[in-house]
């Protein structure tokens, strides 16, 4: 039995997000139709971090097991092919790169933390092409105060106050590394790296910065509803399409030499570039 580690980058639109569907429209059980159609055989397709319908993946970790002996390629070229042929309308999902990890290595379990990238386009009126990319909105948004409070919610917290009511965690607590704010004319950028999230932490989180760049509240009030713990007093969920899942992080021991480009988080640089759309 050999374990294959993929990375795969999607476009959520359209999509019900990775969790397997009953009705067969998640990410993951397209993915697993195709890994299963080059392996000759039924395969469980493990994810470093799960999505929500319309979120999308630059470096999505996932592994699987399985009996076939193919070349590494056969895990990308003809994967890819058979997800093209899957394709109904939904956004595109790409394998990237192909690697046989130790057997102990696990896409969830392994990582020690993950990342996202949240793209925030500012106009008056949405332009169409950043529609299902970048959340809109018509406000003219205070980067310097978004960046103060987000510097509130480094460290290790009770994140209750920015989980959806439907988290399955067993632990509100949870250690956010980075949250960095990158502003480029109209567009926000917000990167953030924690060792685990919460079900829609990431969007509440942006919610909150955005209500702040908008004047509505002060950046002190971050740290109100941090303290708080409590969902109801913070502002509203943000929307699902300005959400990138960067990738995962894992202990050196767990990442195989060859494996360069999934060492760690992908790259901005790798997402910006395919943003055509004007930034004014």
């Amino acid at each position: 039995m050999r374990r294959i580690a993929l990375r795969i980058a999607y476009d959520g639109t359209g999509h019900a997000g990775w969790q397997t569907q009953v009705n067969g429209c998640g990410i993951q059980d397209r993915v697993q139709a195709a890994v299963a159609a080059i392996a000759q055989h039924p395969v469980d397709v493990v994810c470093a971090g799960r999505t929500d319908a319309g979120v999308h993946a630059l470096g999505q970790i996932t592994h699987f097991d399985t009996y076939a002996q193919r070349p590494l390629q056969a895990w990308v070229r003809g994967v890819n092919a058979c997800l093209a042929q899957g394709n109904k309308g939904a956004g595109a999902i790409v394998v990237r790169e192909a690697v046989e990890v130790d057997p102990a290595f696990h896409a969830r379990f392994s990582a020690v933390a993950r990342g996202y990238y949240y793209l925030i386009h500012q106009s008056p009126v949405e332009h169409p092409l950043w529609r299902g990319r970048a959340a809109w909105t018509h406000r003219r948004l205070d980067a310097r105060s978004m960046r103060e409070a987000g510097g509130m919610l480094i460290g290790s917290h009770d994140f209750s106050a920015f989980r959806s009511a439907q988290c399955q965690a067993r632990s509100p607590c949870r250690r956010i590394d980075q949250l960095d704010l990158l502003a480029l004319d109209a567009l926000i950028v917000v990167q953030v790296r924690a060792n685990a999230f919460l079900h829609h932490m990431v969007r509440n989180i942006v919610g909150a910065l955005v209500a702040i760049g908008a004047g509505l509240h002060p950046p002190a009030q971050m740290r109100a509803w941090l303290v708080s713990r409590d969902r109801s007093s913070s502002p509203a969920t943000f929307a699902a399409e300005g959400l990138y899942f960067a990738g995962a992080l894992y202990p050196q021991q767990d990442r195989p030499a060859s494996w360069a480009a999934c060492s760690g988080l992908s790259p901005l640089q790798e997402l910006l570039p395919g943003l055509t759309p004007p930034l004014a």
